[in-house]
């Protein structure tokens, strides 16, 4: 009888083959872990360091940004140079993030135009660059560009100085507009008696020397180019002036027995009392007669321009004006102020050039509401139009 036997050995190597397989199939276990615990927490730290993904990445696009990212986060936060100097960058329309952010490397304002292009689609941001102009710097971090590239400054600053408006307010409306380079310090201090202001305007030898140009910043709607200057705004207010009041204007108010500074004085009292542009020569008419007689001109606005303050630059009179002692108040004073009390329209400076010619010497606003007024030969008359 033959009897087999089986080989303990051929046994033994079989188990060891599995146990060979196990032990990969668990060594790539604990990699696949170990590589989703740093995926995680790369994710994380991204998440921590730049604030949480666009919500339209792909989970792959999520992953491999975060970790991007977090590996280049030193270069995120170092700008490429030191020199804030503003610079002003235009994009076009259809420009992509790729294009904008090789265009700002050629141009040294950032150091890895990629990297700005990765950081702007980890934030969601690259869909979201506008059209327009832009005021960057090469201190400016990528993050810091990025945010900057989606809020285009206007291709025109659009500013409307309206009539009536005393100096600090039109000062107040532009120191409001964040895209002018505008001190309104400086400002008022340019147009202030012996202030620096632009030269070349023929009228400003009209000024006296110790006057400001109160009344000379010409109302309208003016559009400045982002990062407009002081200078540059004082200078086209200027400009407008001498363009709308015209030489032959001046040739007839100095007809008149008016120079230019007596014009828009009276003019800037008209412009504050008048509503309706058809009454302005009627009112101007009245004044004109007063100074003519020497009668003194009771103006209310002129105390209203003594008597104001920060935030309150046209107080209501609810008292005797003539109990305020003040050079510009002429319910105390006989005369013209001594100077304008606030920035005239061209309505009014034409008004007190070419007045209606009347016998007037009173008006009152009528009682209907209507924004009009009733003139008066004599104060009898004048007392005979108060309202009931």
């Amino acid at each position: 009888m033959r009897i087999e036997r089986h080989s303990p050995r051929r046994r033994n190597s079989g188990n060891a083959v599995i146990k060979f397989f196990m032990l990969i199939i668990v060594a790539a276990a604990l990699v696949l872990a170990a590589g989703a615990v740093a995926i995680t927490l790369n994710g994380s730290s991204a998440a921590a360091d730049f604030g949480p993904p666009a919500a339209n990445l792909n989970p792959a696009e999520r992953i491999g940004l975060s970790l991007y990212l977090s590996l280049n986060k030193e270069a995120l936060n170092t700008p490429a140079g030191i020199d804030s100097t503003p610079i002003t960058v235009v994009v076009e329309a259809g420009e992509n993030a790729g294009t904008v952010a090789a265009n700002l490397r050629e141009m040294g304002i950032v150091a890895d135009a990629d990297l700005l292009r990765l950081y702007m689609r980890y934030k969601g941001l690259d869909d979201q660059i506008e059209a327009g102009n832009f005021t960057l710097n090469a201190a400016m971090t990528i993050p810091n560009i990025a945010t900057a590239l989606t809020d285009a400054a206007p291709d025109e600053v659009s500013v409307r100085v309206w009539e009536g408006w005393r100096t600090e307010q039109v000062a107040e409306s532009l120191a409001a507009q964040p895209d002018l380079v505008f001190d309104p310090n400086e400002f008022m201090s340019m147009i202030a008696p012996g202030g620096q202001r632009p030269g070349g305007y023929s009228f400003l030898g009209d000024i006296p020397a110790a006057a400001s140009l109160e009344g000379f910043l010409f109302p309208n709607t003016y559009r400045f180019l982002p990062g407009a200057t002081t200078s540059q705004v004082l200078g086209r207010f200027l400009s407008e002036f001498d363009a709308q009041v015209t030489t032959q204007m001046r040739s007839d108010a100095a007809a008149r027995g008016l120079s230019l500074f007596q014009v828009v004085t009276l003019a800037s009292i008209i412009e504050r009392e008048a509503v309706r542009d058809d009454e302005r020569p009627t009112i101007a008419s009245v004044y004109l007669n007063r100074l003519a007689i020497g009668m003194k001109l009771d103006a209310d606005p002129t105390t209203q321009y003594a008597v104001a303050s920060p935030g309150n630059w046209w107080p209501p009179l609810d008292f005797d004006p003539r109990t305020v002692d003040h050079p510009y108040n002429t319910y105390v004073y006989t005369g013209l102020p001594p100077g304008p009390i606030a920035n005239p329209g061209l309505s009014s400076i034409n008004a007190v050039i070419y007045p209606a010619e009347t016998g007037y010497y009173f008006f009152r606003a009528k009682c209907d509401g209507s924004k009009y007024h009733n003139f008066s030969v004599t104060y009898e008359e004048h007392l005979a139009h108060a309202c009931p």
